[in-house]
């Protein structure tokens, strides 16, 4: 296959993956508003957003975000100098020799007549912006295995991604360094360019290469004859000048060529400038190809959100272009951990052990289930209870370097997952403050339901737990061990009911009995009795709202509100602790 198929095929595949991608920005969903609207209304919600911004005042704002975010990304440098350095050399360095190399029949050709790739200053420029993509490279290394900046997680897509940047400079490095000791190239040019005839000619050309231009020959060596090198130089200047410069200025490619000297001549007559031409380029073209696949998408991605949210406004925007944008900006994310490093959820990340806890982690899970991939329940737990604990302080979305407004998407990604996942205990618990304070954005029913499946996960049905022939003790329910709560101060309660009457939960119901199952004092005297399941399924425990008025009226100092804690703590670790054992069971085990 010739040069141009290989480029126009690695091109078709580019673009039918760019076609493929931009389809699911339209087609998939995330969040619970928007999913009414139709892929086709989302196309036209966008195409009228982008008229309208284009034909407005905000076109200032593009220009400025493309030149100060996209060209020069300010927002990375606000955040780590390091980080830029290295962003900054792989992203220019990588481009250049995108535009100007691999698609230089297609771009460098046409816009300098009198390119050719061996001469200046395209070799010396080639090795340059290959030398910042190595560069660039080594400080990703250095900043993840040396540094070990916190919580900066590598995953598969990361490992590709440094890894196919690095095979494709490695067999562009070693195949340049072949090609410069190539006796079969210098032939195949004297060939083309010389007059092979001239056995005189030849020696003295072929002497001044290997003296002066790294060739190794099979039958010329030094020391050389002055008078032969003149003539040599007089035969280079008439027949190879204009199309080669000095090998030296590819000064990675001729370091690697000293280094392969010993093994040149057998590289040589085994093919190895031919295998290596080949190897590079179906690397090139593959890497090419993937692009739209692999986390590389991202510079193209992540130049349209920094675009697109620049302009959008959060209350005005369409609900559609709203999440069509939401959903690109999964494939904008870079997994760079910059949001995790500022993220005010961390120290739960450190007390639970759950990764999906830091932002980034989350964006990267996400992308599996909004396109509906298979998850396990326990899978889907994490990435529920990551979300829920975000605390919505917009630190993550300040530093993002990709400009993805992560605030908006956890608000809405979690009110789909705690509607469509599993009971979720952190919704009964402080958590639920940012909930609460969007609630006014939901049917009651739909905030309500969240609700009513965790307390029936946690504690079962009430009404079974109150039915008195059922035989209820300290060691068959909430508390496998058999042991008391800790504190146990609940013994000197005599049943004053004085907790129950400053209680602004009890106050807030005309029958509380009825909305709450057990009320403060009875909670304390089922723990007496030693009915902690009982005590565990009363809704009371759950509606708590922890202002310690109980605790501070009780005259026996009984500790009312902490004991509570202690109750729904238990009941989660032992819920938590169901969970695993069943999900350790085999599917159609007895």
């Amino acid at each position: 296959m010739s040069f141009n198929a290989l480029l126009y095929t690695s091109l078709a595949i580019f673009g039918i993956g760019l076609l493929y991608k931009v389809f699911t920005w339209f087609f998939f969903k995330i969040g619970f508003q928007g999913h009414e609207a139709t892929t086709g209304q989302r196309v036209g919600a966008a195409a009228a957003g982008i008229a309208g911004t284009v034909f407005s005042a905000k076109i200032l704002t593009l220009l400025k975000v493309f030149f100060v975010d996209i060209l020069l990304q300010i927002r990375i440098l606000k955040t780590d100098a390091l980080r830029w350095v290295m962003h900054m050399l792989m992203f220019w360095g990588f481009m250049l020799l995108l535009l100007m190399h691999a698609m230089d029949q297609l771009i460098t050709v046409n816009l300098f007549g009198n390119y050719q790739s061996t001469v200046n200053p395209y070799l010396f420029l080639r090795d340059f912006f290959g030398a910042m993509v190595i560069a660039g490279v080594l400080i990703a290394l250095y900043r993840r295995f040396i540094l070990k900046v916190p919580r900066l997680k590598t995953s598969g897509m990361d490992v590709y991604a440094i890894a196919i940047v690095a095979l494709i400079l490695v067999s562009g490095l070693v195949l340049e360094g072949v090609k410069i000791t190539s006796h079969s190239r210098f032939q195949s040019m004297v060939e083309d360019y010389g007059d092979p005839d001239d056995a005189e000619a030849v020696k003295a050309l072929e002497s001044l290469w290997v003296k002066d231009y790294g060739l190794v020959s099979p039958t010329v060596k030094g020391p050389f004859d002055p008078k032969v090198l003149a003539q040599g130089r007089e035969v280079h200047a008439d027949n190879c000048a204009e199309c080669h410069s000095a090998p030296q200025w590819a000064f990675m490619g001729y370091a690697t060529s000293r280094i392969l000297k010993p093994a040149a001549l057998a590289l040589d007559r085994s093919g190895g400038p031919n295998f290596l031409w080949y190897l590079h380029i179906l690397l090139c073209f593959a890497g090419l190809a993937y692009l739209p696949f692999s986390k590389m998408f991202h510079i193209v991605v992540t130049p349209i959100s920094l675009l697109a949210n620049a302009v959008m406004d959060e209350e005005h925007a369409s609900p559609a272009n709203v999440m069509t944008r939401q959903v690109m900006e999964l494939d904008a994310c870079t997994h760079c951990g910059t949001c995790s490093l500022y993220c005010s959820a961390m120290m739960a990340y450190e007390a639970r052990g759950n990764a999906y806890i830091l932002p980034s982690e989350k964006m990267t899970f996400l992308k599996a289930l909004v396109r509906k991939k298979d998850l396990t329940s326990r899978q889907r737990s994490a990435i529920q209870e990551g979300v829920y604990l975000c605390t919505n302080c917009d630190r993550c979305t300040v530093v993002c370097p990709s400009g993805i407004n992560l605030r908006q998407m956890w608000r809405k990604v979690r009110e789909d997952l705690v509607q469509q996942g599993e009971a979720e205990p952190l919704v009964l618990s402080p958590f639920s403050l940012v909930r609460g304070l969007n609630r006014e954005a939901l049917p009651a029913k739909l905030y309500d339901r969240p609700l009513q499946k965790v307390r029936r996960a946690l504690a079962g049905d009430f009404d079974k737990l109150m039915d008195p022939a059922r035989p209820l003790s300290l060691e068959a329910a909430g508390n496998p061990s058999g042991k008391q709560p800790e504190n146990e101060t609940f013994a000197h309660c005599f049943g004053c009911q004085n907790c129950t009457s400053v209680c602004p939960v009890v106050q807030s119901y005309e029958d509380p009995t009825a909305h709450l199952g057990l009320l403060p004092h009875q909670l304390m005297c089922s723990l007496g009795m030693g009915l902690m399941e009982m005590a565990s399924g009363a809704r009371m425990l759950w509606d708590c709202v922890t202002c310690y008025q109980c605790q501070e009226h009780c005259p026996q100092n009984v500790k009312v509100a902490d004991l509570l804690y202690e109750l729904k703590n238990t009941a989660v670790k032992n819920w938590e602790k169901a969970r695993t054992v069943e999900d350790s069971v085999p599917a159609g085990a007895a």
